[in-house]
């Protein structure tokens, strides 16, 4: 069920383009920086998803590629039989970020499924763009070209969006076993919800149409299954999707961009923010938030995303960028919502004695910090017993310390920006990662401390509510 929104630069304030969203998944999310990496000649990958998934299939391998580049991304541990760890997505030292959201196919695909479906699924797509891709539309071709070679592992249809600084392309990746995917080109002038991900209206009458990509049996299947007549507009949400096009919230998010966008002073970071946090589109199933500004530094180094740990009506955006040489051990893999880890120890005597799977995959030192999931999913559990109060208080807190961050933001950009200039490219990933680090940090501080101060006025006013699920409601 995640979320993702692509603001076009002809709409904002900086003259740049925006990328934001999150990922919904029931289970622990860490922050990565994976550096740039060559592999050996016949190095695979495993890809796909097991007979364990909703939708079940085969593990396969597939060729690595030669060389994959620096990025930043959030990993998490679980979705319904598809291997650990998984990733929506994130940003590469290309400029070119990531976001995965789901995309149901119509029910008649869902039944065509193979049930020993094979090739990568949402999750490999996604990781492969990010490490490959060195533009949104080369990521969009990779997609295509791996589904047509290796095939595609679905739980029933999905998307992903793909952009970098000069424009965006929305992917429908279909269920059925066909091998069915179309692209569609967003740019400068366009503001794009996927909530879930759609296309309407292809123009396939006209192959070489620029704002367009396709496989080459996109139209087959729905002529031969009747839910297509040739030289009928061929609107590909409703023959292969769920008909619904746009959602109700992707209809209000949108619009309430477009309204932002006609302001004098269009749309900035703290109006990107804000369209991630909301309420209406943002509960206790966002495993974190991102906001990427889409723009070429002058060096790969300083390359950046906002992040939060968890949704961020609980946590603040913090800037985290590419030169960054170590996440902070309470934001990396903790056991706390760790598939597996309630049946394993960290100490290894069990695994002396012979017992297979008995060791935790983290590590005593990193389980021995915070946890930073578990520290900001409590606050947004005390949040949303009484929302209706907490929430305003709590946003406007983290609103402030964006602010704050942002100009902060810009002064480690500038110095690290001198540094590289100077040839002192150790020196800037030094000042980078000490801002960060201290940022994250220092956020963490201060969701313990809310969280303290909410905890004590909801146990003296009003106890804990422990028969219902309290919070805010979601527009769908």
């Amino acid at each position: 069920m995640s979320y993702g929104l692509y603001v076009g630069k002809n709409h904002t304030r900086d003259g740049h383009a925006w990328l934001g969203g999150y990922g919904d998944e029931p289970s622990s999310h860490w922050l990565e920086i994976k550096p740039r990496a060559s592999h050996a000649p016949g190095t695979t990958i495993t890809v796909g998803v097991t007979p364990q998934a909703n939708m079940s299939g085969v593990l396969s391998t597939i060729p690595q590629a030669a060389e994959t580049a620096r990025l930043i991304r959030v990993s998490y541990s679980h979705y319904q039989g598809v291997p650990a760890p998984l990733t929506n997505g994130g940003l590469n030292e290309y400029g070119v970020a990531v976001r995965d959201i789901w995309s149901p196919s119509r029910a008649e695909l869902k039944e065509m499924t193979p049930l020993d479906q094979k090739g990568p699924n949402y999750s490999d797509l996604a990781r492969i763009v990010v490490e490959r891709a060195r533009t949104a539309r080369e990521g969009v071709e990779l997609i295509g070209s791996l589904i047509a070679t290796h095939g595609y592992s679905t739980y029933g249809g999905n998307s992903h969006i793909v952009a970098d600084p000069d424009e965006a392309w929305i992917v429908i990746e279909f269920a059925g076993g066909h091998g069915l995917w179309a692209a569609e080109r967003v740019g400068p002038d366009d503001i794009r919800a996927s909530r879930p991900g759609y296309i309407g209206l292809i123009p396939v009458e006209d192959p070489s149409h620029e704002d367009f990509l396709y496989c080459d049996n996109l139209t087959e299947p729905a002529r031969a299954h009747g839910w297509w007549t040739p030289d009928t507009p061929f609107d590909l949400n409703a023959i292969y999707g769920d008909g619904k096009l746009r959602h109700d919230g992707v209809a209000w998010i949108e619009e309430q961009m477009r309204e932002r966008a006609a302001r004098p002073e269009k749309i900035g970071l703290e109006d990107m923010m804000w369209a991630v946090r909301t309420e209406r589109l943002t509960g206790d199933t966002a495993g974190y938030g991102q906001v990427v500004p889409l723009r070429h530094p002058e060096h790969t180094a300083l390359r950046l995303l906002w992040h939060t740990q968890i949704g961020a009506i609980a946590a603040p955006f913090v800037p985290v960028w590419l030169g960054v040489t170590q996440i902070p051990e309470e934001f990396r893999q903790h056991r706390y919502l760790t598939e597996g880890e309630s049946a394993t120890f960290i100490d290894p005597v069990h695994v002396t004695r012979g017992e297979a799977g008995a060791n935790s995959i983290v590590s005593q030192g990193i389980e021995s910090t915070r946890s930073a999931n578990a520290v900001f999913k409590r606050l947004l559990y005390l949040i949303n017993q009484h929302h209706e109060t907490y929430l305003p208080e709590v946003t406007a807190i983290w609103e402030a310390v964006e602010q704050r961050l942002d100009v902060v933001q810009q002064c480690a950009t500038r110095t690290a920006q001198l540094l590289l200039d100077a040839g002192e490219a150790e020196l800037a990933g030094q000042v980078l990662t000490y801002v960060t680090t201290t940022e994250l940090q220092k956020a963490l501080e201060l969701g313990e401390t809310l969280a303290a101060g909410l905890e004590a006025r909801t146990r003296a006013l009003h106890g804990f509510a422990t028969a219902v699920t309290l919070g805010p409601d979601q527009t769908w």
